[in-house]
């Protein structure tokens, strides 16, 4: 699962006033493009114009995805996190505890 969160380059933002199609419908596209699956979309009010939540099979087929939308000139930055859900937190305590030498709870 990853975050991206986006600027669009102040000249796109005409254009999403009078086209008719929307821009998820283009993240949706790129992403399933890369084996991934939308799972949120949302603009914003602050540092970022747009966030979304996508499910990606690898880190590579992310970046690849990333690397299209910078290729269409639309974004002027884009800010990438990786998520980890509760079943990776407990995987990681585990990896900690054993290189530590911590008893298991």
């Amino acid at each position: 699962m990853y975050l991206h969160q986006w600027r669009y380059k102040d000249e796109q933002v005409k254009p999403m006033l009078v086209e008719k199609a929307e821009r998820v419908d283009e993240v949706r596209t790129a992403t399933e493009a890369f084996g991934g699956t939308l799972h949120q979309f949302f603009f914003c009010l602050g540092d970022y114009d747009g966030l979304a939540i996508a499910e990606f099979p690898d880190d590579e087929s992310a970046l690849a995805c990333l690397m299209t939308h910078y290729t269409l000139g639309r974004v002027h930055s884009i800010k990438s996190t990786p998520l980890i859900g509760p079943a990776g937190i407990v995987n990681a305590k585990t990896k900690a505890r054993r290189v530590l030498g911590l008893q298991e709870d």
